[in-house]
C-alpha cells in the first residue's frame, strides 16, 4: 500500500548522483537492479524480495548489503515478527543519475540489457519501440533529456497493477548517423 495513493510507501529524495565506481557496480548488476526496481512500488523485506526475483533469501540478503553499503537502499521502517525485528528496505533516491566517475568501470549497457528482455516481446510482435536520429545543438539534447527524466519519473509513479511488468529504456547519445548539409543560401 503507498501513502496516499503516493508510489513508493516511504519517503525519499527525488535524485541522487552516482560518483563512486562502487556504487555503479553495485547499480548495474541485474538482480541488484531489479531489487532497486520493486522498491520503488513499496518498502520490502528480504523474503519479499527473494520471492519476488525467484532466488534465495541468503543471495538476496547479500545483494540488499552490497545496495545498503553503496548507498543506495536503507531500512525505511521495521516490524517485530516472533521476536525478531523484520527490516523494510526502500531506495534512498527515486532517480540515480551517474556523475563522474573517476575510474573507469565496465557495466552493462541499459539499452542492452532492454534489448535482450525485449527479445520475447519482439518475437510475439508487441513490442513498441522507435528510434529518432535529429542533429541538434547538445544543450537542446540536454533539455529533450529532462522531458525524457520526467517522463521516467511519471512511469515510475504509475500505481502497480495489471497482469505483465513493462520495461521502459530510454537513451540519448551522439552518434555518426548522417545528416544533411546545411541549405545553401537562396540567390
Amino acid at each position: 500500500m503507498s501513502i496516499d495513493g503516493v508510489m513508493p510507501d516511504y519517503e525519499l529524495e527525488d535524485q541522487a548522483v552516482v560518483t563512486a565506481p562502487t556504487q555503479l557496480r553495485a547499480m548495474s548488476d541485474p538482480l541488484r537492479s531489479a531489487i532497486l526496481d520493486l522498491v520503488l512500488e513499496r518498502a520490502a523485506t528480504v523474503s519479499e524480495l527473494a520471492t519476488a526475483v525467484g532466488r534465495p533469501k541468503s543471495t538476496v540478503a547479500h545483494h540488499v548489503n552490497v545496495l545498503v553499503d553503496a548507498g543506495m537502499l536503507r531500512v525505511v521502517r521495521t516490524r517485530r515478527v516472533r521476536a525478531i525485528d523484520e527490516r523494510y528496505y526502500g531506495r534512498t533516491a527515486r532517480l540515480f543519475r551517474i556523475g563522474k566517475i573517476d575510474h573507469p568501470v565496465i557495466w552493462e549497457n541499459d539499452l542492452s540489457v532492454a534489448a535482450a528482455e525485449a527479445k520475447s516481446a519482439y518475437e510475439a510482435d508487441v513490442m513498441m519501440s522507435i528510434l529518432r536520429h535529429a542533429r541538434i545543438p547538445r544543450e537542446r539534447a540536454m533539455e529533450f533529456w529532462e522531458h525524457v527524466l520526467a517522463l521516467v519519473h511519471e512511469f515510475s509513479r504509475i500505481p502497480r497493477s495489471g497482469d505483465a511488468v513493462f520495461g521502459f529504456v530510454a537513451g540519448l547519445y551522439p552518434t555518426d548517423h548522417p545528416s544533411l548539409p546545411d541549405p545553401e543560401p537562396e540567390p
